[in-house]
């Protein structure tokens, strides 16, 4: 292992390199001194030329930082990712078909980085079936110019599946906290662990170059072995970077990375407002011991929520990153959390949720069709991408989908509990036509998922033939203010309910008592069966 600085780094680089970046979302474990060194090379020299930027999570504060460093013409050709709405740079690119660009699963290139690792052939699964990942539709892409071929379709046990085929890779720019003179990498100031073994063992195996960033330097045989995340073997150059900040938007949060925990009462709650309401409701769908997954958006309000009316140790709240239990973090930061009871490995977070590990998952939505269908990825040139939103909505027991009725400009507030829509939203988020599916709905009825669609005035689920809405906020009209500004006509339940009261007023709800008050649910048969014999005798 060498000691080199940012901008030898970068000369590492040559025309067609692949770049395989870590980190997520607001500069978690984003090795951003290297990013731009490859930028500054780039202006002064017109070199690289060519590249393809791979990243699991869209990286960037959503200005110039993070991959935003790589939208130059002529420096990058392609960009593989899982959302580009960080890095507006790469978004502008691909809107006006200048690069190359997909939007994957981030679980798909999260557990693709192990296929690559171990040399195998891709990766077999079934998330993207029936969405705009599929070949069939859009393929992911979200360029004209971008190939058809990264994903095909196949027939395996009578079974379709899509096959995601391995990103070539030449150079690894990857993040930890600390690296001895070994090369051997800790990340004990890390917001998240992604997946960095698995980046350098699969870059290490197609012969390419491994660079980690680091904030400091330790003597030789002092880390403790037990906390290395990437081996010395795996590393061929360290780059530190002192002023090393830990997101974006802050420096440095012990409790970011599970050194201490806060407060509950550290954990600043949402104001009274649209937000807040939609989060209300959405929670009322918790239980005791839910396992759940926060998605980004206003469904990252409901940790604050939960914080404020005592749930956080009655359900386990989760996020795609790793964390697990404890408040998941809204807002700039969202991504990282706080007061985990543990912090895994991305790849490993994936499985658990392909698998159904989730009990609950609570995601927004942007536009949502008369089946049901969701997107949350493109609308013309503004282009999102989907982040974990397909790996979680397609597997997870129940889905609650949070947003407005209407978007843009939308003023509704609430006097005595009174719904009062001072200004409907320009846009309909209820439309005919999707431009890209995220969510089947078909695919989610045939699995036997439950569905909601929570607003700030209305709740819907997918019945037997759609979308049907089943509550509605108090003082609102059912035509007036809820089907004359959807794009189709819902059908309405016959045992349409007024949503709970407790929602509109801005003191607590109380929910804590609710939920504790519900039957814990068991994911195993022989589990249930074990805690019914213990409490039967009990009772005796």
């Amino acid at each position: 292992m060498e000691r080199i600085t940012a901008d030898e780094a970068a000369k590492l680089i040559e025309d067609g390199d692949a770049i395989l970046i870590s980190g997520s979302g607001g500069g978690h474990s984003v090795p951003e001194a290297l990013l731009a060194a490859v930028e500054r090379r780039f202006l002064e020299e017109r070199k690289p030329q060519g590249l393809t930027s791979v990243s699991v999570v869209g990286v960037g504060d959503r200005a110039a930082l993070g991959a935003s460093h790589l939208a130059h013409e002529g420096l990058l050709r392609r960009a593989i990712t899982s959302a580009l709405v960080d890095s507006p740079g790469l978004v502008h690119l691909a809107a006006e078909n200048k690069i190359e660009a997909y939007t994957l699963p981030q679980g798909v290139l999260s557990q693709l980085m192990r296929d690559m690792a171990a040399g195998r052939p891709g990766l077999l699964t079934k998330t993207g079936l029936h969405t705009f990942v599929d070949p069939r539709q859009q393929g992911a892409r979200q360029s004209p110019c971008t190939p058809e071929d990264f994903v095909e379709v196949v027939d395996l046990a009578g079974e379709e599946w899509l096959f995601f085929k391995p990103v070539p890779v030449n150079v690894a720019f990857l993040r930890g906290t600390t690296a001895d003179e070994d090369g051997n990498v800790t990340m004990e100031e890390e917001a998240v662990l992604g997946e960095m073994l698995a980046m350098a063992q699969a870059t290490r195996r197609a012969g390419g170059i491994v660079v980690v960033q680091v904030k400091r330097m330790a003597k030789r045989g002092t880390l403790p072995a037990k906390q290395v995340k990437i081996p010395g073997i795996l590393v061929d150059f360290v780059v530190v970077d002192a002023e090393q900040r830990q997101t974006y938007a802050t420096y440095y949060d012990p409790s970011y990375s599970g050194e201490l925990r806060i407060p509950v009462e550290g954990i600043k709650p949402l104001p009274f407002g649209a937000r807040k309401v939609i989060v209300r409701r959405a929670a009322m769908e918790l239980f005791p011991g839910a396992i759940c997954n926060l998605g980004a958006g206003i469904s990252t309000g409901l940790s604050t929520v939960a914080a404020e009316e005592g749930l956080l140790d009655a359900v386990y709240l989760t996020n795609e990153q790793g964390i697990i239990g404890g408040a998941p973090i809204t807002g700039r930061d969202s991504g990282g959390g706080q007061n985990f009871a543990a912090m895994i490995e991305q790849p490993a977070q994936f499985d658990f949720y392909d698998g159904g590990g989730l009990d609950v998952a609570f995601l927004s939505f942007a536009e949502v069709d008369a089946q049901g269908n969701v997107n949350v990825s493109r609308f013309g040139d503004k282009i999102i991408g989907v982040g974990g939103f397909i790996n979680i909505s397609a597997n997870a027991r129940c889905m609650v989908f949070s947003g407005t009725l209407t978007a843009g400009d939308l003023d509704v507030g609430w006097e005595l509990g009174r719904t009062i829509i001072r200004q409907e939203g320009r846009h309909q988020k209820f439309v005919p036509k999707l431009e890209q599916i995220c969510y089947s709905a078909s695919m989610a009825r045939a699995k036997g998922q439950t569905a909601f669609f929570v607003t700030e005035r209305a709740v819907f689920t997918i019945g037997e033939h759609g979308l049907e809405l089943i509550e509605i906020a108090p003082g609102v009209d059912v035509e007036r203010d809820v089907i004359a500004h959807m794009g189709f006509r819902p059908a309405v339940s016959k045992v349409l309910k007024e949503m709970d009261a407790r929602i509109f007023n801005p003191a607590l709800m109380g929910l804590g008592a609710d939920v504790h008050g519900k039957a814990r649910r068991y994911r195993s048969e022989r589990v249930a069966k074990w805690h019914n014999s213990r409490a039967g005798g009990a009772q005796r």
